[in-house]
């Protein structure tokens, strides 16, 4: 079994099925202590023995719907006070209709957006105390749209692919700015995109085919655990590859941050 991260531990969200599944069982294949964060008891727990039959030096189930800050705070008061050595925030969702989380916000952005700003904000003196440590935040090639003044899409026509697309922007933008105020920590944040991959996620888009969930979550164990990209910051990776991403402009990145901080009271 390989050690590459022995004695690291891993909490990867949206570990139940799909890329977040697939990258959990992969870090612990390279001997970390992975922490699944799902909302379904059921799948989390054959995640969980999938990822301790693939050589896990140890791992843990958590439960919490990403979409209720109440339980991204559960979430976080949880995994107490022990060292984080890589957060990989995964958890997504494709709504057909515009509908509500407990907390009345639209529930992709609460899912794919709020959850990420708030679960990393909460989880960073620990991140900050295993360092070099890294956060990864798992986007799209299918971004755009952002509309600041609307990402509710209360004045706008709501369509699930567009909502969709402008969270995946922003989780790119919430990444730039996350590591501005990071630099010099010896902690990290970079974004990637996984590939069109065949998931439950895929489903809702009409679409079928593309990669295995293991190849999408490829370039998210690798950046979880190579040596030479303890100090890479701030970038969108490809296929292990950096990549240029058209979403870097201070202001409206700060804009952002400002508005999830409020949104989350983080």
């Amino acid at each position: 079994m390989s050690q590459e991260l022995a004695g690291r531990t891993v909490l990867v969200t949206g570990a139940s099925a799909g890329i977040g599944r697939a990258a959990a069982i992969g870090v612990g294949g390279l001997g970390a202590h992975v922490v699944l964060a799902c909302r379904h008891a059921g799948r989390g727990r054959a995640a969980l023995r999938e990822v301790e039959e693939a050589g896990a030096s140890a791992a843990e189930l958590l439960l919490a719907d990403l979409s209720v800050a109440a339980d991204v705070r559960r979430l976080a008061a949880e995994f107490g006070q022990r060292p984080l050595h890589v957060l990989v925030n995964n958890a997504g969702i494709l709504e057909n209709e515009r509908r509500l989380s407990a907390d009345g916000i639209e529930l992709t952005w609460a899912t794919n957006v709020l959850a990420y700003h708030l679960l990393t904000a909460l989880l960073l003196d620990r991140l900050r105390a295993a360092a070099p440590a890294r956060v990864i935040n798992v986007a799209s090639e299918l971004a755009g749209g952002l509309d600041l003044d609307d990402v509710q899409y209360e004045r706008r026509r709501y369509r699930g692919v567009s909502a969709y697309s402008q969270s995946k922007q922003a989780d790119r933008m919430l990444t730039w700015a996350l590591a501005r105020r990071l630099e010099g920590s010896g902690v990290t944040a970079n974004a990637m995109h996984p590939g069109t991959v065949d998931t439950a996620l895929l489903a809702r888009f009409g679409a079928g085919g593309g990669r295995t969930p293991a190849q999408g979550a490829d370039t998210i164990v690798w950046l979880a655990s190579r040596c030479e990209l303890t100090t890479q910051s701030g970038h969108f990776w490809i296929d292990r590859h950096r990549s240029p991403c058209r979403f870097r402009e201070t202001e409206p990145e700060e804009r952002l941050f400002t508005l999830c901080e409020t949104m989350t009271r983080a």
